[in-house]
């Protein structure tokens, strides 16, 4: 697990974030916790032509003092489409870059709506499975990210709230609960608490890779 940014400083001077893990791409530029500008848009594909783009057209086109980049889970081009960017330009920029997860974002959006209650978050994984997490009205993990068939992510569960793109669907299969439809938005960046801010841009791909080593191979 990567480490969380443990500090208690005022945010940045500005912040670019950078959020195109799932279907939906979005940025947004913030000056202190103020948002200054951002753009958001279901695309399904083509994340890749779609976001530099998106990130000229802010303000200074977007420069910024730091840089936060969703690292996942969801698409797996969609993640490194924008850890891509995130990298490229905190290095020409001399910015700081942090990352967050995914899931943490939603959670933090769900709460927004309903009051700092816990919330389960359901969100398309890969080969037909859901990535889900618990999440404690603190925003803190209280049930870890697995991946899995929608039946068995129906069954663990075990928010009254649910919030994400599967949300209505989960809800419906155990038949009780409250939905929230929701996909990130980076506008929504600084509803997340500091300790989801990690030092390491590692991308979090919530299930094992498909790939495996030959039998005997090192």
């Amino acid at each position: 697990m990567t480490a969380a940014i443990d500090d208690n400083s005022p945010f940045a001077a500005t912040t670019l974030v950078i959020d195109s893990a799932t279907d939906a791409c979005s940025v947004a530029l913030f000056a202190g916790a103020r948002l200054v500008a951002g753009d958001y848009r279901v695309l399904g594909r083509g994340h890749a032509e779609a976001l530099v783009p998106m990130i000229a057209a802010l303000p200074a086109k977007g420069r910024a003092d730091r840089i936060a980049v969703a690292l996942g889970p969801g698409s797996f081009t969609g993640v490194r489409v924008g850890l891509a960017a995130a990298r490229a330009l905190a290095l020409a920029w001399s910015a700081q870059l942090v990352g967050y997860p995914t899931l943490a974002l939603v959670a933090a959006m769900a709460r927004d709506a309903e009051g700092d209650q816990s919330v389960g978050v359901a969100m398309t994984g890969g080969h037909g499975e859901w990535f889900i997490e618990g999440f404690a009205p603190s925003g803190r993990t209280s049930r870890p990210l697995a991946s899995l068939r929608p039946a068995d992510a129906a069954l663990a569960t075990v928010e009254q709230i649910v919030a994400g793109n599967q949300a209505e669907t989960l809800v419906a299969a155990r038949g009780s609960g409250r939905a929230l439809p929701l996909w990130p938005d980076a506008r929504a960046f600084m509803l997340l608490p500091p300790a989801a801010l990690m030092a390491e841009t590692h991308p979090l791909y919530g299930r094992a890779p498909d790939a495996r080593l030959p039998s005997g191979a090192a």
